[in-house]
């Protein structure tokens, strides 16, 4: 069965960015992580896949082919935990806003494409907050795909889903690969309502719709560490 949604009552606000590689996500939260510094509130960031006690051991895994579905689903699921544990959840109880690069919705879109359930990726991550915003930085399929293919001089195996067996063509095994994601993400949209927002657009035009929804839906004044100019 799905499990309930736990909600965020800490002090701390929660958001998170996801959407498909090439939507320019990391882009704009990095910009959002400047603006709310520069302005003066207490703001953290944290990122995919970056635990320092696990990123050795899945890049051996991925190096020597080892990951099964299963084990690359629970290796990143130990990454977040760590993550959660000693940074995600201290900072929002230490009232922080905390930016998250990729939450839990990453795993759930890529790992049940994998082949994982869904209502067993979901278990797993049962014990972290709903986050208070998702956005979901959405554009066309094709334009994600060339966005990608136009800037990466080779596909890396797992990044284009070549353990699937889907094609023996990296780049027409990315396309398939990717296309089911998107349409993992679309579901997962509707059902969590993320906040969709369209990012085949102007990086400064996204940045002021971002902007301007936090500042709607956040009482930033609570999150201010320093007396500070305030960027508009």
């Amino acid at each position: 069965m799905p499990t309930q949604p736990v909600v965020n009552d800490t002090p701390g606000k929660l958001i998170a960015v996801e959407g498909l590689d090439g939507s320019g996500k990391s882009t704009q939260v990095y910009l959002i992580k400047r603006w709310l510094e520069l302005s003066g509130y207490k703001v953290f960031f944290t990122e995919w896949n970056s635990s320092s006690i696990v990123r050795e051991a899945t890049r051996k895994g991925k190096k020597r082919n080892l990951l099964t579905p299963t084990t690359f689903s629970l290796i990143h699921c130990t990454d977040f935990a760590d993550r959660y544990e000693r940074n995600i959840l201290p900072m929002l109880k230490a009232g922080f806003i905390v930016l998250a690069d990729r939450y839990k919705f990453t795993a759930l879109a890529r790992d049940t494409v994998r082949g994982c359930p869904l209502d067993w990726v979901d278990q797993l991550y049962s014990f972290a907050f709903q986050p208070d915003i998702t956005f979901y930085f959405s554009l066309p399929l094709r334009t994600a795909l060339d966005r990608i293919l136009a800037g990466r001089p080779a596909l890396k195996y797992h990044e284009a889903g070549m353990d699937m067996g889907l094609s023996p063509d990296p780049v027409e095994s990315f396309r398939i690969f990717q296309g089911r994601i998107h349409q993992a993400y679309e579901a997962l949209a509707r059902k969590h309502r993320f906040t969709r927002i369209r990012s085949d657009r102007p990086v400064e035009a996204i940045q002021e719709e971002v902007r301007e929804l936090l500042r709607e839906r956040i009482d930033l004044a609570q999150y201010r560490a320093v007396s500070r100019w305030i960027l508009p």
